[in-house]
């Protein structure tokens, strides 16, 4: 068979071969793997990419979005049984959920990974979260310091093409400016801003994975609305962009090639990935370096599957710490109707957020959270506004009546939400459920809770939406009773520097397997407040230098 050319121009290969060879090996082409596949081929070494998803054509998922009748973010990218993946509308659909709390976050198998379906927020950690422990008696430290991490937050920036606004880092020191002006502030970010100038809440505009001008033979973003769950323009960053470069510097894409099994030898050395193909095919890809970027429930999955009579527990799992500590940032949900309008539902989903609150002694006894402002009206948590025309009309509104009503509310819908802190929790963790998928490999089986940290958190979260509401004199204020997702799957192959308490060291290598290399925010020792992808590319650029000096090890 020749190779293919993806919708997005991506050269993959297409062969049916039963083995497949590589300097190195990247397992997932999401942005951890796909940023460590560009930066590897540009420097010349052999790089095979496997990525149990498919190529994802943008028309088309713009056409099954606006078909849709559930609007979810998995809507344009939907699951199969060659490549299963969760759905936001049913947290039982993939997972086995051992509870006591249902987890909520999903994540995609597809060329370019998750990054289609992100929003796009770029934060940077702020220097103390790499200190819970030693600050605050929480989790644990990380084995790296902000300082040690802050030239490659700079690289990811410039990597993604950030937009933003250099003159405030939001708590996280800078070394370079941003490579684009900021997203500008929306007409209610600018409501937000003037009622709660003076106040504990300062409101600024987010630094985002979206071109502001036209950058990297993208344009800039027109404000379709619909980052969740695709950008038709692709303004907004996905990891198809360093696919693309990856492959075009020589790296192989093998899409459509799920990963089953690790193969270990005598020596403690990866010797092989085995893999099988939506088409029936398998093989085994073998590599001087192995490194496994596909995420943080399918990177353990794989591990716990791969065990054998010499590691009955899987692979690199001699401290029994693969799969543990899972962790979200659970969502906080308010919403209320503002006074007059603030004309959301237009632009990029969310502008604005309030960074100032992420870190403080409050940390000793409860979660930190930063609030995310929506330009998105009551979507989220109501499915506005065609629900909000489903209610006046029940009202007994019609005609130039029901429009004027309908135009008049949906103009003053306000959304907030936070995204709370999570402890690193052992008994929170990814295992191997009872039934398998098409390949034979067990689906993965979550236990989660909430911690009481994190609870604490909520609660200091719903008095600030209500101070913040109250300062814009809104209405009809309501507080989701139960937590969200938000997406920023965290934990389950702790980084650290003791072999008996973590997965990998500081340069994501595993302590047990010189040769295997772990990447994205499963290495995440705590989850902190931001938004996790600038932290993951970060982290994979770091990373890159430990890849290279391995090969000639």
């Amino acid at each position: 068979m020749a190779d293919d050319v993806t919708p997005d121009g991506i050269k993959s290969n297409g062969t049916d071969a039963a083995e497949i060879t590589a300097d190195v090996v990247v397992v997932g082409s999401g942005v951890a793997g796909a940023l460590m596949a560009a930066k590897l081929a540009k420097a010349g070494v052999g790089v095979a990419i496997l990525e149990a998803g498919a190529p994802v054509d943008r028309q088309d998922g713009v056409e099954r979005f606006w078909n849709a009748l559930i609007k979810v973010p998995e809507c344009p990218y939907p699951a199969t049984p060659e490549a299963m993946h969760p759905v936001s509308d049913d947290p039982d659909f993939w997972f086995e959920q051992a509870g006591p709390d249902k987890f909520k976050s999903t994540y995609l198998k597809s060329v370019g990974g998750t990054t289609w379906h992100w929003l796009g927020t770029c934060l940077r950690l702020v220097p103390n979260d790499f200190k819970l422990k030693s600050l605050y008696g929480h989790g644990d430290d990380w084995p790296i310091s902000y300082d040690d991490l802050e030239p490659f937050y700079a690289e990811a920036e410039s990597e993604i093409g950030v937009a933003g606004d250099a003159s405030d880092d939001l708590g996280s020191p800078r070394s370079a400016g941003f490579p684009m002006p900021e997203i500008p502030l929306s007409y209610l970010d600018k409501t937000f801003a003037t009622a709660l100038k003076g106040s504990a809440y300062e409101v600024r505009p987010t630094p985002q994975g979206r071109n502001s001008d036209f950058r990297d033979d993208r344009p800039g973003c027109c404000g379709s609305g619909s980052c969740i769950p695709i950008c038709p323009i692709q303004a907004k960053y996905d990891a198809t962009v360093h696919v693309g470069r990856a492959v075009e510097a020589g790296a192989v894409l093998h899409d459509k090639t799920t990963a089953v099994f690790v193969e270990t030898g005598a020596d403690q050395r990866i010797t092989a990935i085995r893999f099988k193909r939506w088409d029936g095919s398998e093989g085994r890809a073998t590599a001087k370096i192995f490194v496994l970027a596909a995420h943080a429930i399918e990177t353990p999955r794989l591990l716990l599957n791969s065990s054998s009579d010499a590691m009955p527990g899987g692979v690199a799992n001699s401290s029994d710490q693969v799969g543990r500590n899972l962790m979200d940032h659970p969502v906080q949900l308010s919403w209320a109707l503002a006074p007059k309008p603030v004309y959301p539902y237009r632009g990029p989903l969310s502008t604005s957020g309030i960074e100032n609150l992420r870190d403080g002694a409050f940390r000793s006894g409860r979660g930190a959270f930063r609030i995310e402002i929506g330009n998105d009206g009551w979507n989220w948590p109501t499915g506005a506004p065609v629900t909000t025309a489903q209610e006046l009309a029940e009202q007994g509104l019609r005609g130039k009546d029901l429009d004027e009503a309908l135009a008049d509310q949906t103009s003053r819908h306000l959304r907030i939400a936070s995204l709370v802190e999570q402890l690193p929790v052992p008994e929170n963790r990814v295992t191997l459920g009872n039934s398998r998928d098409r390949y034979g490999v067990p689906v993965p089986k979550l236990a989660y809770k909430i911690d009481d940290y994190a609870r604490a958190g909520f609660a200091a979260s719903v008095k600030a939406h209500e101070e913040i509401f109250a300062a814009l004199g809104a209405t009809e204020v309501r507080h989701r009773s139960d937590f969200e997702g938000a997406g920023h799957i965290i934990g389950t192959m702790k980084m650290g520097t003791d072999a008996k308490t973590s997965v990998v060291d500081a340069n994501l290598r595993s302590h047990d397997h010189p040769n295997l290399f772990v990447l994205g925010s499963s290495v995440f020792p705590t989850s902190a407040t931001a938004n996790p992808t600038l932290t993951i590319a970060a982290l994979s650029l770091r990373a890159v230098d430990a890849v290279k000096a391995s090969l000639s090890s």
